[in-house]
């Protein structure tokens, strides 16, 4: 089997993209975030006619997930257990939120492997509350993760996605740069950092080490050519679903060319 994840940056202006992505790189399951659109504005007829099927949740311009399978689409569920959602006031995680402003997790099962698309939230600033919701957000998934492993230490779970946080130093281009910033502060490093203790191994690093291997490179100052990026974009494996990983890549030409989004496919290939 080939999974693999992709921030697409709205999928209505990257459709075509995608579906060629999809035909080139023979992959069974891709995972999107950042789709920027509604349910009834996914162009779901499209991958359909590819052989895909779809689940997808979006509620308006912003976030969005979506999980592609051609090896079958069971058990979809939106939002993981505790998940914590963003208050349209502004208030964080702790207030009573509209739930129609995030569309950030979702599940399904897929040919036997649980897939969770993942659009972690960006924080910000340090000091704004998103920030604070974010490591919340985080450590509710920390829990729930623990505890589909608790339940059952042989299940195939992929956690895939942007995940907004760059885990090493190597992961950005130049750690001066991103003083006092979000991404690499240490609370969202020991957050990141708590989910692969709880056995979810960054299944990709092993076959794509750093120094200077990027999923992400915005669109300003040239940031694509003059190779100053930051690896953001993950997929983390159960014990299980890591000892069936043969091989990982990112697929840096997607970046490139009119029309690319700003963060490139990250692919993982499963033993049968």
């Amino acid at each position: 089997m080939r999974l693999a994840t992709w921030n697409v940056n709205s999928i209505r202006s990257r459709a075509d993209r995608v579906a060629a992505f999809l035909q080139r790189s023979d992959v069974d399951v891709l995972a999107l975030q950042e789709t920027k659109c509604r349910d009834d504005q996914f162009p779901e007829m499209m991958f359909n006619a590819l052989g895909y099927e779809v689940a997808h949740v979006g509620y308006s311009q912003w976030n969005g997930v979506a999980i592609l399978s051609r090896v079958g689409i069971e058990d979809v569920e939106i939002g993981f257990p505790g998940q914590p959602c963003w208050s349209a006031g502004g208030g964080g995680a702790g207030e009573v939120a509209d739930t129609e402003t995030e569309a950030r997790a979702l599940g399904a099962t897929c040919g036997g492997l649980r897939v969770w698309s993942l659009y972690v939230p960006n924080g910000r600033t340090l000091a704004d509350p998103h920030y604070l919701y974010k490591l919340d957000w985080l450590a509710a998934l920390r829990n729930a993760g623990a505890d589909w492993l608790a339940k059952d230490p042989d299940a195939q779970v992929a956690l895939v996605g942007d995940w907004n946080i760059a885990p090493q130093d190597d992961d950005v281009w130049d750690m001066t740069v991103f003083t006092h910033s979000t991404h690499v502060s240490e609370p969202e490093r020991a957050a990141f950092g708590a989910i692969v203790e709880a056995g979810y191994a960054d299944v990709v690093r092993p076959y794509a080490p750093g120094p200077g291997v990027y999923t992400y490179w915005d669109y300003v100052r040239l940031r694509f050519p003059r190779r100053e990026g930051m690896r953001i974009d993950f997929v983390l494996g159960s014990p299980a679903l890591a000892a069936r990983t043969t091989g990982a890549l990112i697929d840096r030409e997607e970046r490139k060319g009119k029309g690319a989004s700003d963060h490139a496919p990250v692919i993982v290939d499963l033993a049968d």
